[in-house]
Parts: C-alpha cells; structure tokens; sequence
C-alpha cells in the first residue's frame, strides 16, 4: 500500500513536474511572441515616422521650389521692366537726335539762305 502511494506520489510529481514545463514553455512562447510583436510595432512605428519625414521633406521641397519659381518670375517681370524702360530712353534719345538733326539742318538752310542773299546782293552791287 505504501509502495502505491508512493509510486502515485511520483506519479503526480512528475506530472506536475510536465504541467510545469509545459507552462514555462508557453509562458516563453508567449514572451517571445510579445517580444516580437513589440519588434514588429516598433519597426511600424519607425517606417511611418520615416514615411512622414519623407512628406515632410517633400513638402518642403516643393514649397523651396514654387519660391524659386516665383522668385525667378519676378526676377524676369523686372527684368522686362528694365528692358522696356531702356527701350523707351533709346527711343527718346533716338527722337532727340533726330530732333536735333533736323534743327541743324533748319540752321544749316537758313545759313545758305542768308548767305545766298548776300551773295546775290553782292552781285547785284557788282553789275
């Protein structure tokens, strides 16, 4: 009797002994599993942080480049400002030249002009 209360004793013992094997076993899986879960997340988490940087970058990209451009646009609408007003001087410089030419020639005519009176005066005394 003694014998079978001591062999169902190891019985139980060792059973026990496999019911708590078993439950460290699962409670590892379980840690592993969480601790890779974890991983998982956190690697989720960092790709999306990556993600909105890559936006964010992106974004300020585009705005640095819209500035450029519009920039280089006024860069350009004063630029043809600066054309037409040079444009506009040479052409007003050109007006006065022309002008002046002309009052020159006026001159220039009325010099012969009385020159020529002269002259026919001269002759006229002559003969």
């Amino acid at each position: 009797m003694k014998k079978k209360k001591k062999k169902k004793k190891k019985k139980k013992k060792k059973k026990n002994k496999k019911k708590k094997k078993k439950k460290m076993m699962m409670m590892i899986k379980v840690d592993e599993e969480k601790k890779r879960k974890k991983e998982k997340d956190e690697e989720e988490e960092e790709d999306e942080e990556r993600k909105e940087e890559e936006e964010e970058e992106e974004e300020e990209d585009e705005e640095e480049k819209e500035e450029e451009e519009e920039e280089e646009e006024e860069e350009e609408e004063e630029e043809e400002e600066e054309d037409e007003e040079k444009e506009k001087e040479e052409e007003e410089e050109e007006e006065e030249e022309e002008e002046e030419e002309e009052e020159e020639k006026e001159r220039e005519k009325k010099k012969r002009k009385k020159r020529l009176s002269y002259l026919s005066i001269l002759v006229h005394v002559e003969l």
